[in-house]
């Protein structure tokens, strides 16, 4: 008030100062000035009038001066006429006499105007020349003509002497009283003159002194306070907002000095406020970017902590409850119990109760009454507060030791349902909570809510599709003759989700073995799904017994049928259809009776062969069109591998990402499966270690197959002759050959089996016919023919002769089915070995027969 008093005191004392000041000196200025002017000009103006006289006494001088040189040569012509007669002495006679009337006039009319009294001699002078020229001159000329003798007498000579010498005078005593007039007149110019220099000298040096003084008043009261604004004002423009002027100075300076100090005042004020909003907006920019980067509940709850501290509280604690913790979609009920899932602060953080925990608010807490009625609520002072430390005295008194002594607490909800409550707590901050920090930290709360339940529906969706793709993917991998086999799936982290890769074994008839790996396009549950829909159909075709590059060909329509169904209006083939639902597959079929592998792909990576040795290979081969563009063939890839030789088979996921390409990834898996390892299973964990270093950007799948290879002992093969007769003979050598394997207890139906499958070769196909028996886990019949006509089962009606022995081969036998090949098809059917005897030496029958 007093600071504030003095400034509109000394605004008011010094109000129109300098505008008075500036005021006065103008007009001061401009009184010396014309003064100096009123003096001088009168000055000027007798100067210049002697200048005038000075220079009009000149011209009569002048003209005078022409005047007697005129009648000098009316004299001198004269005279010479008179003494030598000669015509030529008149002519500057006649000239003289002829210009003396008009300069004589002008002498005195010069002489009048200058001074009466010259103009009265002038006129004298005038009438004493006419005189002269008529009374003298001219009769003396015409004496000389007439009598030349006549005119030089003494009298006539005397009589001309004299009125010349009188002439002479009156010019003389003409001039001589100009010459004085024209001496007093320069004498008056000159003192005109100094009288004006001195008053110009005197108004100029006067006019000089005032406004070296005025400028010497200005410098100081204006230009320096000015220049001291000036810095004062780039300080602040810097960021000096603590820069001020000395409040010196009076009128309007010091008004300038006062309203400057305000301004920094004001803008010091306002920067703290605005640095104060800027933190707040900086934090909740930071929330908003930093809070929220996994999806993963509990770490977007400790993102919350690691932004809100130090900045805003000392300590947070996040308590949220267990349904939303686990990703459940319910809405939790009244009073159920929270899970402490983060806490964290600027120093020791063992007075509050640990993370990982339950924990519950009694109703009178400041976080039951902000989860029960979702408002925050502000405690400022916890020590005077009793409310809050009815869940746990003790801990509340440790707490309160700690140096905590301000609480706010946020509920966290979104979409309508409560997931927790956040809890502010203050101890280093000497500030309590305020209403402004209330509202701050319900939006930050609110920011965060939105963000934790995002997380919890993505663990809710992704627990989904994790559930689904698992139960679309094999359970157990089938234990089969042809392979050893181990695989990996990855999924991928949980920024990405779930993905579409899968791989499947299936059994095939003959011991062989097919190998499936494939990769469907996008994450999350449509992908799976299209994933299980793709594996089942691989699995129906090639129950089918397909060769590669056709189960490659009617899965292709499929995909295409399927985008066609999926997207209606949409073209079958469209490739931007297949963007949305494309995918990649390998179908591989091993027959461990010849060893031979026989692959397509249809844009898949082909597989790594890893030989006995250690040394890698990357199959070379045709590589289809991915599954969905429709148009282009498949081609088969055939490989005669050694047995023992390890077949890998992966998708994309597992050797390319961001920092690395497809060329380097190969590179990196070719140097892994190279490393000795003592199982496939530890091979598997070795390759997924050094590419995916435990955790995949993208799902990733590894299926790893060791070829194995039947013993001819295993293996009977028989050439049928196209004749009904031998067919005991072939049931014969079919017995006599499980004899031998020790299988006396298979002779009946694998007898029947033969006889019925040679029959109806003979009688449906045609040559060459061809009987093949293999012994493993099962025992498999095999007849194949010529034909490609295919059997199938029908129920023979009472009468009919035929039509019951395929139906006899299903019904004896544990599976049976049909493939066809390049010369024609095969009937195949298996049956299950009997369980084996011990023998006297204690091993079992079937290891006796299987060593023989």
């Amino acid at each position: 008030m007093g600071v504030s008093g003095s400034r509109r005191t000394r605004r008011a004392e010094g109000k129109g100062g300098l505008t008075r000041r500036t005021i006065v000196v103008s007009v001061l200025l401009l009184g010396l000035i014309s003064g100096a002017f009123a003096f001088l000009l009168p000055a000027i103006v007798g100067l210049r009038e002697a200048v005038d006289l000075t220079n009009h006494s000149r011209h009569v001088l002048t003209s005078a001066n022409h005047l007697q040189r005129l009648v000098i040569d009316l004299e001198t012509g004269q005279r010479g006429f008179v003494i030598a007669g000669e015509e030529s002495f008149l002519q500057p006679w006649r000239q003289a006499r002829a210009a003396i009337p008009e300069q004589a006039a002008t002498l005195e009319r010069l002489a009048t105007a200058g001074a009466p009294a010259q103009g009265e001699r002038a006129r004298r002078i005038r009438q004493s020349i006419e005189a002269y020229i008529r009374d003298y001159s001219v009769p003396t000329v015409e004496a000389a003509r007439r009598d030349p003798a006549s005119v030089h007498t003494v009298a006539v000579t005397q009589d001309g002497k004299r009125r010349v010498d009188a002439i002479r005078g009156q010019f003389q005593q003409f001039v001589t009283f100009e010459d004085q007039l024209l001496a007093s007149r320069q004498a008056h110019a000159a003192e005109a003159a100094v009288r004006a220099t001195a008053v110009a000298s005197i108004g100029v040096v006067g006019s000089i002194l005032l406004i070296l003084a005025f400028d010497t008043y200005l410098i100081r009261s204006i230009v320096r306070p000015v220049r001291k604004a000036a810095a004062v004002a780039s300080r602040l423009a810097d960021g000096d907002l603590t820069a001020r002027m000395p409040e010196t100075g009076a009128g309007e300076i010091g008004e300038l000095e006062v309203a400057f100090n305000s301004m920094g005042h004001s803008l010091e004020e306002s920067r703290k406020l605005t640095e104060k909003a800027h933190r707040r907006l900086q934090l909740l920019y930071d929330a908003s970017t930093a809070v929220g980067t996994t999806l993963d509940v509990r770490r977007t709850a400790e993102e919350l902590v690691e932004v809100v501290v130090p900045e805003f509280a000392d300590f947070v604690t996040v308590d949220l409850e267990v349904a939303v913790v686990q990703g459940d979609d319910h809405h939790p009920d009244e009073g159920e119990t929270l899970c402490r899932v983060a806490i964290g602060g600027i120093g020791n953080t063992a007075s509050f109760h640990p993370p990982g925990g339950p924990i519950t608010w009694a109703p009178p807490t400041p976080q039951a009454r902000s989860l029960d009625r979702g408002l925050p609520v502000i405690e400022p002072d916890l020590r005077t507060s009793t409310a809050w430390r009815s869940r746990d005295p003790e801990e509340a008194a440790r707490i309160l030791d700690h140096g905590i002594h301000s609480l706010i607490t946020t509920p966290l909800r979104a979409r309508g349902m409560r997931m927790g409550v956040v809890s502010f707590w203050r101890s280093r901050l000497p500030g309590r909570f305020d209403e402004e920090d209330l509202s701050y930290a319900a939006e930050l709360a609110a920011k965060a809510g939105v963000v934790i339940d995002n997380a919890r529906r993505y663990t809710h969706e992704r627990k989904t599709a994790l559930t689904l793709q698992r139960s679309l993917l094999p359970q157990r991998l089938p234990v089969q003759p042809a392979v050893e086999i181990a695989s990996r799936y990855l999924p991928a982290g949980a920024q990405t989700g779930v993905g579409g890769d899968w791989f499947d074994v299936i059994p095939l008839s003959g011991c062989r073995v097919a190998l499936v790996v494939g990769d469907v396009v996008g994450h999350g549950i449509h992908a799976a799904a299209t994933m299980g829909r793709l594996r089942t159909a691989v699995r129906t075709l090639a129950d089918v017994d397909l060769p590669p590059d056709e189960l490659l060909t009617h899965l292709d329509d499929l995909v295409i049928h399927l985008t066609g169904d999926e997207q209606p209006g949409t073209a079958e083939g469209d490739t931007a259809a297949f963007a949305e639902l494309g995918a990649t597959c390998l179908y591989a079929v091993y027959d461990p009776v010849s060893r031979c592998c026989t692959m397509a792909t249809a844009g898949h990576p082909l597989p790594v062969l890893v030989a006995l040795d250690g040394a890698t290979e990357l199959v070379s081969g045709p590589v289809g069109p991915p599954l969905g563009v429709g148009g282009l063939p498949f081609e088969t890839t055939e490989l005669r591998l050694t047995a023992g030789t390890v077949v890998a088979l992966f998708t994309d996921g597992l050797i390319e990402s961001r920092d690395r390409d497809i060329d380097q990834g190969l590179a990196e898996l070719r140097r892994a499966l190279a490393l000795p390892t003592a199982s496939l299973e530890d091979t598997c964990d070795t390759v997924t270690g050094a590419l995916l270093g435990g955790r995949a950007a993208d799902d990733a799948a590894l299926l790893l197959a060791r070829t194995a290879a039947l013993s001819p002992d295993q293996i009977v093969t028989w050439d049928v002759p196209a004749d009904p007769a031998v067919v005991t003979y072939t049931r014969k050598l079919a017995i006599d050959q499980l004899l031998v394997w020790g299988l006396a207890e298979m002779e009946f139906v694998t007898g029947l089996v033969v006889s019925e499958l040679v029959t109806n070769a003979m009688r449906h196909g045609t040559g060459p016919i061809q009987l093949r028996l293999i012994r493993d886990r099962t025992l498999i019949c095999e007849v194949s023919d010529g034909s490609n006509t295919a059997p199938h089962l029908r129920r023979a009606r009472v009468f009919d002769e035929g039509g019951r022995g395929l139906l006899l081969v299903a019904q004896l036998t544990q599976s049976w089915g049909t493939r066809q090949s390049t010369c024609g098809k095969t009937i195949w059917c298996e049956q299950a070995l009997p369980p084996p005897v011990p023998s006297s030496d204690g091993t079992h029958g079937d290891q006796v027969s299987r060593a023989a």
